[in-house]
């Protein structure tokens, strides 16, 4: 593969992310409570038995692939999912409004599962924040809209969890997020991305708005480990 985000999973669990990444020379995988996403170094059937007999559970797990994946008959593949990966393409040096935002913590976590919950922005855990900067707004004292980052591989990292309260939509809490987002990654010298649903045609317009162009279709495989004598 050619470019960093053939394969974002490995990429950024041997880089940006190798601090959360449990490994082998072949297969690496976050930890259940950050990320069900494993990364493996090609996308074959060997690489696919080394990843079973490396993970420690039967918990579900994503793997995210450019093209559709057949798996060996013991995986379970509970579910299949098209994409399309999104790369920031325009540079803007506009001073973001953080006026009324928050940089969550660990104090904040139950607030964020609930809300991610509620909202279904992708796979969020009690440890998902490690992957940091994320970013929320509050009404009261109820969390209502955040966005954070997830993988981070090479010089690209990704816009993760960007999800607002259906009681607050309208407000423009999101794309002040996900501006903040852009900026504090630019400003690192990073490239953002991100990745939605083929169908969800409301969010790829207003990513398209703030300067994301899609680069390529992607696969998400939900897969489990299975009876390895079947």
């Amino acid at each position: 593969m050619d470019h960093v985000l053939d394969n974002p999973a490995w990429n950024a669990l041997n880089s940006g992310n190798r601090n959360l990444a449990n490994d082998d020379s072949a297969v690496k995988y976050f930890d259940q409570e950050v990320s069900p996403f494993v990364g493996l170094r090609e996308y074959t059937h060997k690489n696919l038995e080394q990843l079973y007999h490396q993970l420690p559970d039967d918990s579900s797990r994503i793997l995210l692939a450019p093209h559709e994946m057949s798996f060996p008959k013991h995986w379970k593949v509970l579910g299949r999912l098209k994409g399309f990966q999104m790369v920031y393409e325009r540079h803007s040096d506009n001073k973001v409004d953080v006026a009324g935002t928050v940089a969550l913590t660990h104090e904040h976590i139950p607030q964020m599962l609930a809300l991610t919950q509620l909202t279904n922005p992708g796979p969020f855990a009690s440890r998902t924040i490690e992957f940091g900067h994320y970013q929320g707004i509050f009404s009261g004292n109820e969390l209502v809209a955040m966005a954070g980052q997830r993988m981070h591989a090479g010089v690209y990292t990704e816009v993760s969890a960007v999800c607002t309260h259906p009681h607050h939509l309208g407000n423009g809490y999101a794309r002040r997020l996900l501006q903040y987002q852009i900026q504090r990654m630019l400003a690192a010298g990073n490239i953002p991305y991100l990745h939605v649903r083929y169908d969800n045609a409301r969010a790829i317009k207003v990513y398209e708005e703030m300067g994301f162009a899609v680069r390529i279709p992607v696969n998400f495989h939900f897969i489990q480990k299975g009876d390895l004598s079947v």
